[in-house]
């Protein structure tokens, strides 16, 4: 992988520093990032795992593969512990990290745990050579604030589309365009206040009846 591309599948992954490409290896992006002797990346690789994870296509097998020494695979292996500790620092679980947590050692646990709590009261550890835990904090805290705003404006998208989906059920075009109109307080016409008393309050008091609310919901739950 070459330099530039690596930088736009790092960009896929949650450092924005190019444009993504088209296609992305995560497997094989990790491996690079192992192999890049960047500190700055490898601060940034619980961001870059999450990720990559979350894409469904991370393997940890696969990553190994593309590392050639034992040096590299070490340097990775401590990399997985380094993110363990940081997810566990802020109390987050994946069913991809328990199960690569299996493959843990005793040793492995303890220098999990040590960097955890290194992580925890911002000290350095025996990483005071290859990383800066408040650099490591504040990257993912960075990620994690976007991600979770990325989730609220996902859920806002989806309920939005789920009451334009309920109301085109019961109204018709002119229908929720008036609901919407008089929920909003937006004036009506004369002709269209007619309208509105006629046919759409008749569906909205219906829709407001509990009773009838309560009897629906059984109805789907049979």
């Amino acid at each position: 992988m070459t330099d530039e591309k690596l930088l736009k599948s790092l960009s896929r992954l949650g450092f924005p520093m190019f444009e993504p490409s088209e296609e992305l290896d995560v497997n094989e992006t990790l491996a690079d990032v192992v192999k890049s002797n960047d500190t700055r990346l490898w601060e940034g690789f619980p961001v870059l795992l999450a990720n990559a994870a979350d894409s469904y296509q991370f393997e940890s097998e696969l990553v190994e593969q593309q590392l050639p020494t034992d040096d590299l695979k070490e340097r990775y292996h401590r990399l997985l512990l380094l993110s363990a500790a940081v997810y566990t620092c802020y109390h987050l679980s994946f069913s991809w990290l328990s199960k690569l947590k299996k493959t843990f050692s005793d040793d492995d646990k303890h220098q999990v745990k040590t960097w955890r709590d290194a992580l925890a009261h911002n000290q350095t550890a025996d990483w005071a050579d290859e990383f800066d835990p408040e650099r490591v904090r504040g990257l993912f805290e960075l990620y994690y604030e976007q991600k979770v705003e990325k989730d609220r404006r996902r859920k806002d998208r989806y309920e939005e589309f789920s009451l334009e989906y309920a109301l085109s059920q019961l109204f018709s075009p002119k229908q929720k365009e008036l609901f919407k109109k008089r929920l909003e307080g937006d004036p009506l016409t004369k002709t269209e206040q007619e309208y509105y008393s006629r046919t759409v309050k008749k569906k909205v008091v219906a829709l407001a009846n509990s009773e009838l609310h309560s009897l629906s919901r059984k109805l789907l739950e049979q």
